[in-house]
């Protein structure tokens, strides 16, 4: 009988083995050394993350991961291994499954190991980010294709950048939306994970958006590769998917770093503004996100749920990620098909 063909490698961006400070620390220093992430010179990035940043954040950090762990593990890791599983068994036999960290376990270099010993015909590189940003899938796919450059023999490579607008995961994301009945709700958030402004000028875009928090235009030929216009693509589909006015849409980005001036508007400052302006229910999609993590279980469902309350403020749902929802399996089928 024939081995498989096709290898197919989802790429999440990591998470740390536990939730203790010196795994959280050891995770921290892979991401934010990576240059794609804090872009600035090697010796400059090395004191700020191993200096600096990840030495006074990875105790915060330990404390928030151990609200979330699962007996399972890291939320993120628990919903990558059920995405994988259910693939597999939608690809068949013909194709085999990987799941690749670009950060900690399970690295993509054994991942892409193992199909280097298979001798697959083709290789599907499948990031689990909708829109792409340098940060996230760029690096995923850069680091990718350096393991796979020193293989002395090198199969078809197929690279999945971004379906950010794509019909049928816009239909998906309204689907679960619908169930929380988002006419009941006084705002519907839409928020991303932020990038620096910086990385939005590096990318390309000619849109002459970086000066302030003035919404993208749709996309077209001059804002295609821009992050921040493909977020506002997306929370404008599944917007009109769901009916909802564009006085009740709010578009926001999460989880900013340090003191550069980082994409806007920012979420928790909405959540204020939000409640002040007599706002008592809000809706929150994550949409950077395809499965729960800590930006979404943590920081959304806990942190401004508080921040909401306490300006006035009554609740903040949070829409679950696509985690390993049947309907998202069909389109990374579909996707490799």
């Amino acid at each position: 009988m024939p081995g498989p063909e096709t290898g197919v490698l989802l790429l999440q961006l990591g998470t740390p083995d536990s939730p203790s400070t010196a795994d959280v620390r050891k995770y921290l220093r892979e991401f934010l050394m990576d240059a794609r992430v804090i872009d600035v010179p090697y010796l400059l990035r090395q004191v700020l993350v191993n200096g600096i940043i990840a030495n006074f954040r990875a105790p915060k950090s330990a404390k928030l991961y151990k609200e979330i762990w699962t007996k399972d593990g890291s939320p993120l890791l628990v919903y990558g291994n059920e995405v994988k599983a259910k693939l597999q068994e939608r690809l068949g036999d013909s194709s085999v499954v990987e799941l690749g960290m670009r950060y900690q376990n399970p690295p993509l270099a054994e991942a892409l190991e193992r199909f280097r010993k298979l001798k697959l015909k083709r290789i599907v590189l499948l990031p689990l980010f909708p829109q792409f940003a340098s940060s996230s899938t760029g690096s995923a796919l850069q680091k990718s294709m350096e393991l796979i450059a020193t293989w002395e023999v090198i199969p078809e490579i197929k690279a999945v950048d971004s379906y950010f607008d794509h019909p049928e995961y816009i239909r998906i994301i309204a689907e679960k939306g619908k169930s929380f009945n988002p006419e009941s709700y006084d705002a519907v958030m839409f928020t991303f994970h932020g990038v620096p402004w910086r990385h939005i000028r590096k990318s390309g875009c000619t849109g002459n958006c970086q000066d302030g928090p003035k919404e993208c235009p749709a996309i077209n030929a001059e804002n295609h590769v821009c992050y921040r216009a493909q977020c506002f693509a997306t929370a404008r589909a599944v917007s009109k998917e769901l009916g909802i006015s564009k006085e009740k849409a709010v578009i926001t980005f999460q989880s900013r770093l340090g003191k550069d001036p980082w994409l806007t508007p920012y979420t928790d400052f909405t959540f204020k503004r939000l409640a002040e302006e007599g706002k008592k229910k809000v809706l929150v999609f994550s949409l950077s996100f395809t499965a729960d993590c800590l930006e979404t279980i943590y920081e959304v469902g806990t942190e401004y749920q508080e921040l909401f309350i306490e300006h006035g403020g009554e609740k903040v749902q949070l829409v679950p990620s696509l985690n390993g929802d049947e309907a998202w399996i069909s389109f990374l089928k579909s996707m490799v098909k």
